[in-house]
């Protein structure tokens, strides 16, 4: 396949030196910094919104705390999901990394062996972010903007096109939101089976946070067995 980007009067590299030229501006512990929260700690990051939004949804609770954790639980499958899809479009496409075709860029993180397009990391935030973003609105904008300066830091690192970034956002988001419907059928009648259960329910709510008139979890099928004893 055809490698894209390879000429300097291409925009696409011209903005990868414009993003990647602040690298060798920039002081010494700054590119530390930038290396390890571009490699490591958005990702983090994101697996610690996904895990504060279930924590404080748990502790509300509602009527519909089994569906809110199924969307949740989408957020790290679609992007596992994600990066499985692009598996075969790196094999396409068979992109080289920027710093294999073009000199004079400031590597931060050297082995990447890889192709480019389109980026891992961009493609595992953008569709934890965007998932999340259905089950919550507010963490959701919160991990959209991890997303972004995820793909920022993937250009300043030296690793990645421009275009690598935006395409994973493209396919991190298509999966996300495509697949949804699909993974909410499937994915909701487990959180409610888990609901009812006595061992498992403080996953879906916590203690005391039962919606009024509602039945506590584990309590229905007693309820159900002292109707058909009164009906009898």
């Amino acid at each position: 396949m055809a490698v894209l980007a390879e000429t300097g009067s291409n925009p696409d590299v011209d903005l990868l030196y414009d993003i990647n030229g602040l690298a060798k501006d920039a002081p010494h512990w700054f590119d530390r910094v930038m290396e390890y929260v571009g490699e490591y700690g958005i990702l983090l990051g994101m697996v610690l919104l996904v895990l504060w939004c279930w924590w404080s949804g748990r502790r509300r609770g509602g009527e519909d705390a089994a569906s809110s954790v199924a969307a949740l639980l989408w957020a790290p499958l679609a992007a596992a999901l994600a990066v499985l899809v692009n598996i075969p479009i790196r094999g396409f496409v068979e992109r080289p990394r920027p710093f294999r075709t073009h000199d004079g860029l400031e590597v931060l993180v050297s082995g990447k062996t890889d192709y480019s397009f389109v980026s891992d990391h961009a493609t595992i935030t953008m569709a934890m972010a965007v998932a999340l973003f259905v089950a919550n609105r507010k963490f959701g904008v919160i991990g959209i903007l991890l997303a972004l300066l995820e793909g920022f830091c993937r250009v300043y690192m030296g690793v990645h096109y421009p275009t690598d970034v935006v395409g994973g956002f493209a396919l991190g988001t298509a999966v996300a939101l495509l697949l949804s419907p699909l993974a909410m059928a499937l994915l909701t009648p487990l959180t409610r089976a888990i609901e009812e259960s006595s061992k498992g329910a403080w996953l879906i709510r916590a203690r005391g946070s039962e919606p009024t008139g509602s039945v506590v979890p584990g309590a229905r099928r007693e309820a159900a067995a002292s109707e058909r004893d009164l009906a009898a």
